[in-house]
């Protein structure tokens, strides 16, 4: 990423995001077919994906989609981010001390669509609370697959003065503006002294065999197209060759052909009264 401006060093003035917000149930039987992690503290925020939407565009943050609803918020990058990382789905080295966490989730846009190809470039402290200025020690950038799925293999950051425990991320969809944030774990005692933390940013924390599994769903401010409609229920076929007199249904009701014809997209029963006629 080489067009990030740069922030200044972590404070409590930050800018109110453009991005965020609400995910539509009917996209997660083929999106979400694993078993989603637990939740881990009443304050951890329920993913987007799982969120009830209609198929209308959603207004981006900082409005709220709902009433009662958190905004999601765009951060400070603080003054340790480092453009040019390598590009790696693991930060973690052989030998690497630390609690490994593995972070999940999905990219999408403002009609909670998945967004392919999607930058996300992450940076953390190590288990010391100790950032790499020199090298690329816990930096690297990856891309969201064809479904908008990302996943980070690291550890659980350690603590450093004045802040809770975080890891940053810069995300953008191609030829779109980057969103700067921050994820934060729940339960962590720090997160109500901490003047940067939000709850909104907290991840789905839970507990696996060999360490932790976080979960969190960025939605950005990218404008997409709505689901198409489901097409009208009927017999009639895109393809099939009709003969005058054949009847067909669309949409619950019956048409007559009045003329042969071979029916293609566009010419369906509705659309063209010169072919069909309600019976």
């Amino acid at each position: 990423m080489t067009d990030q401006d740069k922030s200044a060093p972590d404070q409590a003035a930050e800018p109110q995001e453009k991005s965020g917000i609400r995910r539509k149930d009917l996209l997660k039987a083929a999106l979400v077919a694993a078993p989603l992690p637990l939740l881990v503290g009443s304050a951890a925020p329920v993913l987007a994906r799982d969120q009830a939407a209609s198929g209308v565009e959603l207004t981006p943050t900082p409005e709220a989609c709902d009433p009662g609803d958190p905004p999601t918020r765009q951060q400070t990058e603080g003054p340790y981010f480092k453009p040019n990382s390598p590009q790696r789905t693991s930060l973690v080295e052989p030998g690497t001390p630390g609690t490994r966490l593995t972070v999940s989730g999905y990219v999408f846009g403002l009609t909670c669509q998945p967004i392919p190809n999607a930058l996300l470039d992450f940076w953390q402290a190590d288990v010391n609370g100790a950032y790499d200025n020199s090298g690329y020690r816990f930096r690297g950038h990856q891309y969201s697959d064809a479904q908008g799925r990302f996943s980070l293999q690291t550890i659980v950051p350690g603590l450093y003065p004045g802040r809770t425990r975080h890891i940053h991320v810069k995300v953008q969809a191609p030829n779109n503006p980057i969103l700067t944030t921050q994820l934060y774990f729940p339960n962590e005692p720090r997160n109500n002294t901490d003047t940067i933390f939000h709850p909104s940013l907290l991840m789905t924390v839970r507990d696996v065999a060999g360490g932790k599994e976080g979960t969190f769903d960025f939605v950005l401010n990218v404008r997409q197209n709505p689901d198409p409609p489901d097409p009208p229920g009927g017999t009639w076929t895109s393809g099939t060759s009709y003969r005058p007199g054949d009847t067909v249904t669309y949409g619950d009701v019956t048409y007559r052909c009045l003329q042969a014809h071979t029916a293609s997209p566009g010419w369906e029963p509705p659309n063209v009264p010169a072919l069909w006629q309600a019976a």
